[in-house]
């Protein structure tokens, strides 16, 4: 096992370091990156100043002689490439990023002038809040129901909460949040619940018994909007799963012998049945973590890692883009290690030392 985890460890160089040059490379030949935005900006500034004092100066001189109105310097060109780090060949930038990246060094925003790093930190706070009720409360739901599922097969019970798990699956979140805002956030029947943030203002004020029923009290409508469709794939796989259990041979000799259907249920199903959802456990619980919605986030106001990545990616910002892309994707490849070691967890008869 031990040589397994350190070839798992080893490859992930190679995929990392083709993840981020594939990257690097493709925005390098899109249109508009952060120095031809700053130059239309500054262009647009002069024409502006120009305008204003058009028509004949004290000089004599008309508009048309107006700087700003010929575009920028080329010195001044060269010094913004200069301060956005493109006065260097790509493939010397491309090996710089990623000597600072192993350093966990990822530079300074270009649209937001802050370190990468603090601006991330800044934006967990939400992301983490949804993520994490979302997981929690879509795990501790999903399994009970989906065994009970499983357990009254073709019921009355069954057919009802497949419709309406389906049903809420088929709606998607954002068009759920714009309905829960209409109903319940002030829009055109009750107003019951905030509409902006995570915590009202004033929230450090608050005594600690306020401050947590503030904080749930905003995320009642963004969480309910997140964890309904998540229902649906978790309920059913658990469900089929453990029919596919109780439908083999040793559940019908454990009967044979005596059990109750609990004890034939909780005994011996229960750890077989759970293996393919245990087994996803670690990257269902990372990417709840840090997978933020943007439109969940734009719908109630929520700024958090999904708009910080849509509005890097729109602003031209690369070294926020670059910079996440980097994080997700190591962590991303340690949890989909952390997955296989917890099939040889769950299941001792999985070993990966044989298969090799």
């Amino acid at each position: 096992m031990a040589a397994y985890i350190v070839r798992r460890l080893l490859l992930m160089v190679p995929t990392l370091f083709g993840v981020m040059l594939v990257t690097f490379f493709v925005l390098q030949f899109v249109p508009g990156g952060p120095v031809e935005r700053m130059i239309s900006l500054l262009e647009q500034d002069s024409h502006m100043g120009g305008s204003m004092g058009g028509g004949e100066t004290a000089g004599g001189s008309s508009f048309s002689s107006y700087r700003g109105s010929k575009g920028l310097d080329p010195e001044q060109i060269e010094m913004l490439q200069k301060l956005y780090g493109f006065d260097k060949p790509a493939h010397e930038r491309f090996f710089i990023m990623l000597s600072n990246y192993i350093r966990f060094d990822f530079g300074d925003s270009y649209y937001h002038h802050r370190r990468v790093v603090d601006l991330v930190i800044d934006k967990l706070p939400v992301s983490i809040s949804l993520g994490m009720w979302t997981f929690f409360i879509t795990y501790l739901v999903s399994i009970p129901l989906g065994i009970r599922k499983a357990v009254r097969h073709g019921s009355r019970f069954d057919t009802v909460t497949s419709t309406l798990i389906l049903a809420g699956y088929s709606i998607p979140g954002f068009v759920l949040g714009v309905l829960l805002i209409v109903l319940f956030g002030g829009g055109s029947f009750w107003d019951l619940f905030p509409m902006r943030g995570i915590v009202s203002d004033g929230w450090e004020a608050l005594s600690w018994p306020a401050k947590i029923a503030d904080y749930l009290w905003h995320m009642v409508l963004p969480i309910t909007a997140s964890v309904i469709g998540s229902f649906a794939i978790m309920t059913m796989l658990t469900k089929n799963s453990f029919l596919e259990e109780i439908s083999k041979q040793y559940v019908l000799t454990a009967r044979a012998k005596g059990l109750s259907e609990q004890g034939v249920l909780y005994r011996h199903v229960f750890r077989n049945a759970m293996i393919p959802l245990v087994t996803g456990f670690p990257s269902s619980f990372v990417s709840a973590f840090f997978s933020g919605s943007l439109l969940i986030e734009t719908i109630f106001s929520l700024d958090g890692l999904g708009l910080l990545g849509y509005e890097s990616v729109i602003n031209r910002d690369y070294p926020v883009v670059m910079a996440t892309l980097y994080f997700y994707t190591l962590l991303g490849l340690l949890t989909k290690l952390l997955t296989d070691l917890t099939y040889v967890w769950v299941d001792p008869r999985i070993t990966f030392d044989e298969a090799q």
